[in-house]
């Protein structure tokens, strides 16, 4: 149940930022990216940090790794274009298992190729299932979107991520 808690509040506040956006007509500008990538990834660390009764850590954890994430993408965006969001989305779980099989952890941390095991499967699920619902974006016509399909779409990308890193560490015997 907290897999699918996860992926669910982290995909209204998804949501909500794409209502943002497109209520408030923003254009990409780093500014508004960084927040935006930092108000996410506080609240996915939030949510990681709250499994481990560690929320305020993984909330600021988090909020370094969401910063980091839109930092790389605007500086990835020049040289690609926007397949650079794909390469960060995927790249970011890897953060987000160190920060829950390490930093969360600290009185039981997972070994460190535990933690590359989960970050391998999140960035793997979750950049398939992100690849699969980028479209919800196009056409770019806010008014007419579906903000339930959006939703739904988010949860879909957040559920495999969420997921490998939720396991428990006796389900994932790796060798150290």
């Amino acid at each position: 149940m907290k897999i699918l808690f996860s992926a669910l509040a982290i995909a209204a506040v998804s949501t909500s930022g794409d209502f943002i956006w497109a209520g408030l007509h923003l254009r990409h500008r780093p500014l508004y990216g960084l927040s935006h990538g930092t108000l996410l990834f506080l609240s996915i660390g939030f949510v990681l940090g709250a499994m481990e009764k560690r929320a305020p850590l993984g909330a600021a954890a988090g909020a370094a790794i969401g910063f980091a994430a839109a930092a790389s993408f605007y500086l990835l965006f020049p040289l690609v274009g926007y397949p650079a969001m794909f390469v960060v989305w995927t790249l970011v779980w890897f953060g987000l298992a160190f920060l829950a099989g390490r930093v969360l952890r600290q009185s039981d941390p997972l070994p460190f190729s535990n933690v590359v095991a989960r970050g391998v499967a999140a960035a793997i699920g979750s950049g398939i299932a992100f690849y699969l619902i980028s479209g919800i974006w196009r056409p770019f016509n806010p008014r007419g979107w579906d903000y339930a399909v959006h939703f739904l779409s988010w949860t879909i990308a957040y559920l495999p991520g969420f997921a490998a890193l939720a396991l428990q560490p006796k389900q994932y015997n790796v060798p150290s």
